[in-house]
C-alpha cells in the first residue's frame, strides 16, 4: 500500500478504535487546522478545523452517536503535483438525533458517501465529500413528494447499501502496478471524450460500447437508482440525463487518479449545463446550472465494469427552485 494510501486507512481505522466521545480529539489530530472541507448540501463549505469539527462533525456525531466507517474502495494518485486520496463507503449507525432537520427513525442507517481528500505534511488539508442525503431521506421515510422513485433499483442489495467492488479488492494492500493504473485512467478519459461525441440525436453516436463490459454495472444516486448493462444504463439514466441536460460540459476535475484497477475522479462542480428537459419531476427552467459529481470505476481487463456515481442531488434541486430540505415537516 502507498504511503499516502496506508496513512488514509490508519487514519479511518483510528476512528472507529476509538469512543465515539474520543472523535473530535482524533479528529483534531488529522486535520489540517487550516484545513478547508466541502460537503454536500446545506453544508456545503466550511473553513478551518473549528468550523469544520462544530459545524459538520458534531452535528453528526449527535445525530449518529454509534457511528462507524466502512470503506468500500480507498485508492490513491497524484493530480497536478498533488497527492489525493479518493473512498467511499459508508457510515452505519442508530440514528438517534435529527440530523440536517430530518427527523430521527431509532432504526439503523447506512450513509452513502464518496470523499476526496488532499494530504500534506500528513495531514488532511482539502476535503470533498458527498453523502448522499436524498438517500438518507428514503431511509428516514421522508422522501420528498415533488421528487419521483428512483427509476433503477435502489437501493440495489446488501440492506440500503451499494455493493462494494465483486472482486472484493477496493482498498489495495500492495503498491499498485504503475501501468495498471495508467491503463484504467487512459480507459477512463477514453470513455469521458466519448461521452462529449453525443450528437444530440442518438446515443449510439457517443460509442459507449467500446468503454463498457457486457455484464456492466452502474450505482448511481437516490433519485436514478442502479442499473446493469449498457442498455439499462441508458434507459435508467443516459437517455433522461441528455435529454434535461443536451449541453452539458464536465471534466473541470479537482482530482482525477488513478490505481490498478480503479480511477476516480471529482470536480466543485464537475458539470455545468442548462436545464431543457425534464428531471426528477422538474420541468425545463432554461436556467444554467452546476453540479458536484464524483465517480469510481472499476476496469476489468480491457474494459469498464462498475461504476459508483454520487451528485449532490439537493444542490442540484435547489437550483431547480426546489428546496428539498425546506420540504421537511
Amino acid at each position: 500500500m502507498s504511503t499516502f494510501k496506508s496513512q488514509y486507512v490508519a487514519l479511518m481505522q483510528a476512528r472507529n478504535d476509538v469512543s465515539r466521545a474520543d472523535w473530535p480529539q482524533q479528529l483534531a489530530r488529522q486535520y489540517s487546522p487550516v484545513v478547508t472541507w466541502n460537503g454536500p448540501h446545506p453544508i456545503n463549505q466550511l473553513a478551518g478545523l473549528d468550523r469544520v469539527l462544530s459545524e459538520f462533525w458534531a452535528p453528526f456525531l449527535h445525530a449518529f452517536p454509534d457511528v462507524e466507517r466502512h470503506d468500500d474502495i480507498v485508492i490513491d494518485g497524484q493530480f497536478n503535483g498533488q497527492h489525493w486520496v479518493a473512498a467511499t463507503g459508508y457510515y452505519t449507525a442508530t440514528f438517534s438525533n435529527a440530523w440536517l432537520a430530518i427527523r430521527p427513525t431509532g432504526g439503523v442507517m447506512n450513509l452513502r458517501y464518496g470523499e476526496f481528500s488532499r494530504i500534506e505534511n500528513n495531514l488532511i488539508v482539502e476535503v470533498y465529500c458527498i453523502i448522499d442525503v436524498l438517500d438518507a431521506l428514503r431511509q428516514a421515510g421522508q422522501w420528498p413528494r415533488a421528487i419521483p422513485n428512483s427509476r433503477g433499483a435502489f437501493p440495489f442489495a446488501y440492506h440500503d447499501r451499494t455493493p462494494p467492488p465483486s472482486t472484493r479488492d477496493g482498498i489495495w494492500h500492495s503498491a499498485s502496478d504503475a501501468a495498471s493504473s495508467h491503463k484504467s485512467l487512459k480507459l477512463v478519459e477514453a470513455m469521458i471524450a466519448g461521452l462529449m461525441q453525443y450528437d444530440g440525436n442518438t446515443l449510439e453516436s457517443m460509442g459507449m460500447e467500446r468503454f463498457w463490459h457486457p455484464e456492466m454495472m452502474w450505482y448511481g444516486p437516490a433519485g436514478i437508482g442502479s442499473s446493469r448493462r449498457l442498455k439499462g444504463f441508458q434507459d435508467v439514466h443516459q437517455r433522461d440525463f441528455l435529454t434535461a441536460f443536451p449541453d452539458r460540459v464536465g471534466g473541470n476535475h479537482k482530482a482525477r487518479i488513478g490505481d490498478g484497477n480503479y480511477v476516480a475522479s471529482t470536480g466543485w462542480p464537475s458539470i455545468r449545463a442548462t436545464h431543457l428537459g425534464p428531471w426528477l419531476g422538474c420541468a425545463a427552467s432554461h436556467k444554467s446550472i452546476t453540479m458536484r459529481v464524483m465517480d469510481f470505476w472499476r476496469r476489468d481487463g480491457e474494459l469498464l465494469r462498475e461504476n459508483w456515481v454520487f451528485i449532490d442531488q439537493i444542490d442540484l434541486l435547489l437550483q431547480l427552485d426546489v428546496d428539498v430540505m425546506a420540504m421537511l415537516p
